[in-house]
């Protein structure tokens, strides 16, 4: 039998792991036979998949991808500009662009955002969209969350917001909790330019990360006390090292490349715009022979599953994945 590595991690992972080694074959197999049963039987590790090319297609909400009482995951896509500016009475609302481009309109600044941009709106911050084959995914949570890497770029007064745009009044919608469906307080209409020029009364404008692309590891952008949300990148793994996190779950977001994921609860192979949930305190790896980058995010808590799966994963044989690990690293 094979031997590896096994890292136990411990949220929010401020401390080195404890590292075991184990029989690979033995890591991922059934369990012995028993007389009495003491575990329960869990489904397999499961894919959400949304293409991350742009689409068209007529505006639409944001799909839920997880959602708790704590945490929202959605995907978005828009080629148009959003009906409201939104203001939330709870959370702090994080950004990734996956494609195109979006023309952030906030009381804290205006921003372009690009692919590889992460934005974060603080509790209380209005804002509005104007999207152009833009796809974008959004994260929910209770402020406070902090920056955890220096801005690449600060918003600031844009007028005009962009080409076209025209003072009006629009509508202003304000959200308590998660600020999904139900969560509304109050709508009326506000004044969009004193709502633009807001930001030159702050102290703090709306800050945009964008993380080396090719940084190895996990580039930490982004913690509250019940969450982490990086960036990982590598050029390659054999994925000789495991690792299990005994007080989170892991949500992941291929951004770029193709990855084999190994865990106890079986393998998938992730491309661009695959999500994957993986349960807390369940072993897993990556192998893959050319360069891979995802969105991680670690959870404290659990978050469920809202959308549709597309595929499930499959236990496959140890010799199977070291076929897979063929010349890596050679």
């Amino acid at each position: 039998m094979g031997t590896v590595h096994e890292h136990l991690e411990t949220f929010p992972f401020d401390a080195a792991p404890r590292v075991f080694e184990r029989k690979e074959e033995l890591l991922l197999a059934e369990p012995l036979p028993a007389p009495i049963k003491r575990y329960r039987d869990h489904p397999p590790i499961e894919v959400v998949h949304f293409t991350p090319t742009y689409v068209e297609q007529p505006f639409a909400h944001p799909r839920g991808v997880y959602e708790s009482e704590f945490l929202r995951v959605e995907w978005q896509t828009m080629n148009n500009r959003q009906p409201f500016y939104h203001r939330n009475c709870d959370v702090d609302e994080m950004s990734y662009q996956v494609c195109g481009e979006r023309t952030l309109m906030t009381d804290l600044g205006t921003a372009e955002l690009r692919t590889g941009d992460f934005s974060r709106l603080p509790v209380g911050c209005a804002h509005d969209n104007y999207g152009r084959e833009d796809i974008h995914l959004l994260f929910y949570t209770p402020a406070p969350v902090a920056e955890l890497i220096s801005e690449d770029r600060r918003a600031g007064l844009v007028i005009p917001a962009f080409p076209g745009w025209e003072a009006e009044t629009v509508n202003e919608l304000i959200t308590e909790c998660l600020g999904g469906p139900g969560n509304d307080i109050v709508m009326a209409p506000a004044d969009e330019r004193l709502i633009l020029e807001q930001v030159e009364r702050e102290a703090e404008p709306l800050k945009v990360l964008h993380p080396e692309a090719t940084a190895p590891g996990t580039t930490w952008l982004y913690r509250s006390g019940l969450i982490k949300i990086g960036r990982a990148y590598a050029e390659s793994s054999d994925g000789r090292v495991y690792r299990r996190v005994r007080n989170a779950e892991e949500i992941q977001y291929q951004i770029s490349g193709h990855r084999t994921l190994v865990t106890q609860r079986g393998t998938l192979l992730l491309e661009p715009g695959d999500f994957v949930r993986i349960p807390v305190g369940v072993a897993f790896t990556s192998i893959h022979p050319e360069p891979s980058a995802h969105i991680t995010l670690s959870s404290a808590r659990e978050v469920p599953q809202v959308s549709e799966g597309t595929r499930r994963g499959e236990r496959l044989p140890v010799a199977e994945l070291d076929r897979l690990r063929e010349g890596i690293g050679r």
